[in-house]
């Protein structure tokens, strides 16, 4: 008993540190080459000739490519394995963002960031995917949260960085906005190299991994292999005519407005109610102060989540923070309580990113979960693309009333949301003591 505890504790305790470091440094990188274009707006607007509108559109337009070609990628990486898949899919949208800066015209931008999307798709349900590989449900929602921090803490790093780089950078006559993409688009070239030699695709090819390890680990996820299969559809036609799989989706729309319409407008919004000689670095600081109390939120809801086993009941309790932290937004109209509003929001918004991800593999067999994660994360997707443009069509407030909407359709989907069969004694004469809420 005392050696399978042993081996218990030093088998998730590597896995935890092999692997999770390494994976939230990488979303890191891509989550800021993804939203920088943010901080760029402060400049690049002007020198492009970008409406509100037609920087909304922009904004929005990455998600388009990543709508369509997220199912694809996810299930090229179950075939090919994550090493190989995401090393590409890292070099990719490197290249891509380091010719973002090279544009002329707002078409190039336009045509480069349906690219960035493509290039990318695939990567957040890939890394999910991933996660279950090695993780058994208890330890999902940590792994997970620990993952996306790298929301929060990719604009606590990106919003100093990207305003310092274009206030002091303009090297051979380039723009400082110019150089951000160029500067934040190598490391992600680089690192796609250094997951080619460290990624390691599933338990049984880990050298750092005793035989016992691997053993006690392969048998545990076997375990809850079989549980996943009787609980949910093992086909991909049974999973389409689920209607959890599109609840799961719906709830998540919501979400991905939110978090990129924050994402990409903050640093426009905080300037419009800065004084005129506010610097692109003051508001870059100002921009860090909602990530800082992001980080402990989605950390502190994938523990507790983990630790009390009610996954859906700590979603709803964030859905409700942000939505009241949106409308507050709307009746304020100076720097100090904006930042307030916006921490408010931020801890709600991102407290629910990496909860839901540990939360939607539970619905999901082996045979369904690369389609099934990927086809959440594809239609989630949509919301990426409407975010933006509603903070670029509509005024300040009535964007902020209409995102709050939108989290409420949500938290009435998530009520909806069963993850048990009717007929619980089945599961109870398989000797199953708990399955996650």
């Amino acid at each position: 008993m005392n050696q399978g505890l042993s081996i218990e504790k030093s088998t998730v305790k590597k896995t935890m540190n092999r692997i999770l470091p390494f994976i939230l440094l990488l979303y890191v990188v891509a989550f800021l080459d993804r939203v920088n274009m943010g901080y760029a707006a402060l400049e690049m607007n002007a020198d492009l000739a970008l409406s509100a509108e037609a920087f909304g559109l922009l904004s929005g337009l990455f998600f388009i490519s990543y709508f369509i070609f997220e199912v694809p990628s996810n299930l090229i990486m179950h075939k090919v394995g994550a090493k190989l898949w995401i090393s590409r899919i890292m070099i990719s949208w490197g290249i891509v963002v380091i010719l973002t800066a090279f544009i002329q015209s707002a078409t190039h931008l336009y045509i480069l960031r349906f690219l960035l999307g493509a290039a990318e798709a695939g990567f957040v349900p890939g890394i999910v995917l991933y996660l279950t590989y090695w993780f058994r449900s208890r330890e999902r929602g940590r792994a997970t949260a620990l993952f996306f921090v790298a929301l929060p803490l990719s604009a606590l790093i990106g919003a100093p960085l990207s305003t310092w780089i274009m206030d002091t950078i303009s090297w051979g006559g380039l723009a400082g906005w110019r150089w951000m993409f160029i500067i934040e688009g190598i490391p992600a070239v680089l690192l796609g190299i250094v997951v080619l030699f460290y990624l390691t695709n599933k338990p049984a090819n880990a050298k750092w991994l005793t035989e016992a390890e691997k053993t006690w680990l392969e048998g545990e996820l076997d375990k809850e292999r079989v549980l996943s299969a009787k609980l949910n559809k093992t086909s991909h036609l049974g999973m389409l005519k689920d209607s959890k799989v599109w609840k799961l989706a719906l709830f998540n729309i919501a979400g991905f407005i939110a978090v990129n319409a924050l994402s990409y407008w903050m640093p426009t919004i905080i300037k419009s109610l800065s004084a005129s000689s506010t610097t692109n670095l003051q508001i870059g600081w100002l921009a860090m102060i909602p990530s800082i109390i992001a980080i402990p939120s989605i950390l502190f809801t994938g523990w507790n989540a983990d630790r009390t086993n009610s996954h859906k009941w700590h979603l709803a309790a964030c859905v409700t923070v942000a939505m009241v932290g949106f409308l507050g937004c709307a009746f304020v109209s100076s720097v100090p309580m904006m930042v307030l509003m916006l921490s408010i929001t931020s801890a709600g918004l991102y407290g629910i990113s990496g909860t839901f991800y540990a939360y939607i593999t539970f619905f999901f067999s082996e045979s369904t979960a690369p389609a099934g994660i990927a086809l959440v994360s594809t239609l989630s997707s949509l919301g990426g693309f409407v975010g933006p443009m509603i903070m670029g069509v509509f005024n300040f407030t009535q964007a902020m009333f209409i995102i709050a909407g939108f989290l409420l359709i949500s938290l009435i989907t998530l009520t909806t949301l069963k993850l048990l069969p009717n007929n619980k004694s089945d599961l109870a004469e398989d000797g199953i003591i708990e399955v996650p809420n």
